[in-house]
């Protein structure tokens, strides 16, 4: 919930992170450390753990799932025990490699989005274990699955799986990701792969223009079309397989 960046050097970060109870530290003596690695420019390059960390990257052997050419990129990461990431989905499948220290990772399949209270790609339900069922009455309707990662797992999450990740020891990991779907198909200024598909930002867009224009009509006759809207995507673009 509450993120702050700092500098520090590599080593330091990794002693702080290990820590339960920190003599040095930015704002609290329990605060969490969290590493996620980036490009040599954040803004135009992606991760590749065998550019950033290339003696690393001899000891991951990555599952050789997809071909070469949809590589996306390999996210390197270190994290505090007790730190928890919020409930997202990524557009591209990927790969969870546990390297060490333990993880719990609670799943959402994609159908159940509308339990799942979404900001963008984000769900507002910060505490999946003990969630707040006043202020998100719905939520109990999403289906959970869970699993606990250890050194040496692997867990495939798939494109547009929602995803809460806590970890339970101080961990490394690495993601590897992958475009599964025509490479035309994603933005191409995105390097975290979590950028939507461009045909549905697109259709985002226009929907919000759409939902602009109603607000030109009386309550009665904007909720009348709104809801005749809603029909239609579901008529044209709901998959019937899901119920």
């Amino acid at each position: 919930k509450y993120l702050y960046f700092r500098t520090l050097p590599f080593d330091v970060f990794v002693q702080r992170a290990a820590e339960v109870k920190h003599k040095e530290y930015f704002i609290s003596e329990d605060e969490k450390y969290y590493l996620r690695s980036v490009g040599e420019d954040a803004r135009k390059d992606i991760a590749d753990i065998r550019k950033q960390f290339p003696i690393l990257a001899e000891d991951v052997q990555i599952p050789e799932y997809f071909e070469k050419e949809q590589f996306f990129s390999s996210v390197f990461r270190i994290s505090s025990a007790g730190l928890q990431l919020w409930t997202h989905y990524d557009v591209m499948d990927n790969f969870l490699i546990q390297v060490t220290g333990k993880k719990q990772v609670v799943l959402y399949s994609p159908r159940d989005a509308p339990y799942l209270y979404l900001s963008g790609t984000k769900s507002e339900v910060l505490d999946v274990d003990n969630p707040d069922l006043e202020k998100y009455p719905l939520f109990v309707k999403a289906k959970r699955y869970q699993c606990f990662l250890e050194a040496g797992d692997v867990l495939f999450i798939p494109a547009l799986w929602f995803h809460n990740v806590i970890s339970e020891e101080f961990g490394v990991a690495l993601n590897v990701f992958w475009k599964h779907l025509p490479a035309e198909s994603y933005d191409k200024s995105d390097t975290y792969g979590n950028k939507d598909p461009t045909a549905a930002s697109r259709a985002i867009q226009i929907l919000d223009r759409a939902l602009k224009t109603l607000e030109e009509l009386p309550e009665e006759y904007r909720d009348f079309y709104a809801r005749r809207m809603v029909l239609r995507i579901q008529e044209k673009a709901y998959r019937n397989d899901y119920g």
